[in-house]
């Protein structure tokens, strides 16, 4: 099994032979196998595997191949060198796949130089690449993931890509890369609003609306010195290095502006209905999910005054677009056919119904781009679908971690972020016995804020509380219970891997309950280390509620019914605009997983004398909550001021502003109670609500307070930081917060 791949070239006699020996095999990936060409191996594993034979060979030929290349421009120029002089390597090191007109009339010494493996077009080792998307939306701000992840697992140059996004988009994708930190990848923010009126004008059918009219507005949006940029939709899926299709600019004749690659349906002939009347298109037409823009050649011969034409006169009698862009740059097409460069149609493969893709590859393993262009998605008829899923679904769960890797040669520009962070490791002394838990504070997790549509109307009197809490996928199971004991916001951080995130989105997408709340923020920390975050899981939902105040909960509890109006209630009643209160919600727990939840204080005190019910953790964790007074609140009419007490974590409502939570407590300990005393020590009131309370519903134990409960090491640990968080404490509040450390030695 193999693809023995010999390239031959002749410079001035010089004849250099480079073979490489890559195996045709099926390797793993994320539980699936996919089928690799013999000759693109694209996985971790082939690359491994590529480096393994070629590393040793690489250093030592490396200049010699530098050379050789520098004769072959000086002394016989490049074959398919654009007549710009565009500087993009040799292509007889590896022609293009893409066979334009200038091939058939290679001399019979040039068809010798070939290559057996499927040929394809170089580009200069670590030359930066750009790549434009137009990305609205939560929904769209997902997909666009996946098309980076299939980006960013076979790439081996730097990128840069370029979103031109609403306020949503923006929030999401800006936040999810600042936490990725992949190397070598540049990323730039554009404002779709500022665009609009660039195409508003124009009656659009499409179900993309007026962001799938933004691709004709790029010459303007971008940069002015970008010369070059491949535009993709967001439901696109990149089987192959993106660097090939990068490399085809060098094909275009001097003349061509944009890459396309060919309509692989009949829409543009007009035949698939009676009367059915498609906007003009040459043959075919072309489809605008990939395309390849000149932009320096498309600024020159005046592109955006060239399409507002072409719109206008179509729009006289055909009204309005159907298919967005797409319909606009067939037409100009159309009418300047010199300007356009076919792409091979692999380059862009799509699956709607009834299309031709079927005819673009003899061999699923020989596709480079797939395009999910029907509204059906995943859900499209083809005879290779399940092929095609896979591949997709592959990258959809794929660990984005694993994508943080340096590229092979191409060292990538440190940013400041990554400076601090490499100089806080450096301080951490390897041998220090709590290492592990130390590494964790400072280990930068991805997030993807707002993994659902999210849709909050702020309340006008300025009352408004967002409940917020965290949790795993072991706790899934609670979100629609609290979403019927709450019908305020709530900011939700859900501790999960890739994969995870994607059964948590077909969880909520199948739920009735779930679906039908806009005011649920989800927001994705993605898992990585060996130890649950769990203050920066907190972080991330406290500081994505978007209300003046909070209710900082876990989701192990049920809110009693209408906690929502009596809290809001509770913040004009206790002035806490204009005060530093915390309110205490009293927490209760049950040891049946059925329970007839109580509908009122009457009730549930009944149900504790009955022996139903429990104060919370009363019979293994007392401190925790005793400081509530439990006695005094069963005859409390009004709220009652309460001191803090060592161990001391309630769950309270707190202006949103209040102190986050302190990273350095991960897994189960202290988590709380740290939050706690750094409200008292900023002089927080904490004040007990007389008619709240919240419910624990029961669970199995979780996995970090098993290994808390086993491991001597893990306790010595967590003492090691309570020490720690005390002298911290000290100098950030001086004498004040000597209390603190006093009541701890007196436990």
């Amino acid at each position: 099994q193999g693809c023995p791949c010999t390239v031959s070239v002749s410079v001035l006699g010089l004849t250099v032979y480079i073979s490489v020996f890559l195996s045709l095999t099926h390797l793993p990936l994320n539980g699936r196998s996919l089928l690799l060409s013999p000759c693109l191996s694209e996985t971790p594993e082939a690359r491994v595997l590529e480096r393994v034979v070629l590393e040793s060979r690489v250093r030592e030929m490396e200049e010699e191949n530098r050379q050789i290349r520098l004769q072959l421009n000086q002394l016989q120029g490049t074959v398919g060198q654009p007549a710009d002089g565009g500087n993009y390597g040799n292509a007889a090191w590896g022609a293009s796949a893409d066979t334009g007109p200038e091939d058939v009339e290679n001399t019979a010494e040039e068809r010798a130089n070939h290559t057996e493996c499927p040929r394809s077009p170089t580009i200069l080792k670590c030359e930066l690449i750009h790549v434009a998307c137009v990305c609205a939306g939560h929904n769209a701000s997902r997909d666009v993931v996946t098309l980076v992840k299939s980006i960013l697992f076979h790439r081996r140059n730097p990128l840069h890509f370029h979103f031109i996004t609403d306020a949503v988009a923006n929030q999401i994708l800006s936040s999810l890369f600042q936490s990725w930190m992949v190397p070598s990848v540049q990323v730039s923010f554009y404002d779709a609003d500022e665009l609009k009126s660039e195409v508003s004008w124009i009656p659009n059918k499409h179900y993309s609306g007026i962001y799938g009219l933004m691709k004709l507005t790029l010459t303007k949006a971008l940069p002015s010195d970008l010369t070059k940029v491949i535009v993709l939709d967001t439901d696109i899926t990149f089987a192959t290095d993106i660097a090939e299709l990068w490399a085809i600019f060098r094909k275009f004749t001097d003349k061509q502006v944009i890459g396309l690659v060919e309509n692989q349906s009949d829409w543009y002939l007009g035949n698939l209905w009676k009367n059915h009347k498609p906007w003009p298109a040459l043959g075919r037409g072309f489809n605008t999910g990939v395309i390849l823009l000149y932009l320096e050649r498309l600024r020159r011969i005046g592109w955006e005054q060239m399409w507002r034409l072409t719109a206008e006169r179509e729009l006289m009698s055909m009204l309005s677009t159907s298919l967005a862009d797409q319909d606009i740059f067939n037409a100009f097409i159309k009418q300047n056919p010199v300007l356009v460069h076919q792409l091979p149609c692999f380059w862009n493969v799509q699956l709607s119904d009834h299309t031709r893709s079927e005819q673009c590859y003899t061999e699923v393993s020989d596709l480079k781009v797939i395009h999910w262009n029907s509204p059906k998605k995943l859900r499209v008829k083809n005879k290779h679908v399940e092929f095609f899923r896979n591949l997709y679904l592959t990258f959809l769960e794929y660990d984005g971690n694993l994508l943080r890797r340096e590229l092979f040669g191409c060292p990538s520009q440190a940013t400041s972020e990554s400076v601090r962070l490499q100089g806080a490791l450096e301080e951490l002394d390897e041998d220090d016995q709590c290492y592990d838990f130390r590494r964790e504070r400072i280990t930068v997790h991805r997030v993807h804020l707002y993994f659902l549509q999210y849709e909050y109307t702020p309340a006008g009197d300025d009352t408004d509380v967002t409940l917020v809490a965290q949790l795993s996928m072991d706790r899934l199971q609670m979100l629609e219970a609290i979403c019927k004991h709450w019908e305020g916001p709530i900011s939700l951080a859900l501790y999960m891997s890739d994969a995870e995130a994607q059964q948590f989105l077909r969880y909520a997408q199948a739920s009735e309950v779930l679906k039908n709340r806009k005011n649920v923020g989800y927001h994705i920390v993605y898992k990585e280390g060996q130890f649950y975050p769990v203050n920066l899981v907190r972080n991330v939902a406290l500081r994505n509620a978007n209300t003046p105040y909070v209710f900082l909960a876990d989701v192990d509890f049920l809110p009693m019914y209408g906690l929502y109006d009596y809290l809001r209630k509770s913040v004009v009643q206790l002035d806490m605009a204009h005060t530093k209160k915390a309110l205490v919600v009293p927490a209760f727990e049950t040891l049946r997983y059925r329970l007839s939840f109580p509908k009122s204080k009457a009730e549930l005190l009944s149900m504790l004398d009955m022996g139903t019910l429990y104060t919370f953790r009363y019979h293994v964790w007392t401190k925790g909550h005793a400081p509530t007074n439990y006695a005094k609140w069963r005859t409390a009419t009004t709220p009652y001021k309460v001191e803090w007490e060592a161990d001391f974590e309630p769950y309270v409502v707190v202006k949103r502003d209040c102190p986050e939570y302190d990273q350095r407590f991960v897994g189960f300990g202290w988590n709380k109670v740290s939050h706690i005393m750094e409200l008292d020590a900023q002089e927080y009131d904490l004040m007990v609500l007389p008619n709240a309370f919240m419910i624990h519903m029961p669970h199995a134990p979780s996995f970090d307070i098993s290994k808390f409960r086993s491991s001597p090491g893990y306790r010595y640990c967590l003492q090691t930081l309570k020490e720690e968080f005390h002298q911290d404490l000290s100098r950030k509040y001086g004498a004040a917060a000597l209390k603190y450390l006093t009541a701890q030695r007196n436990i």
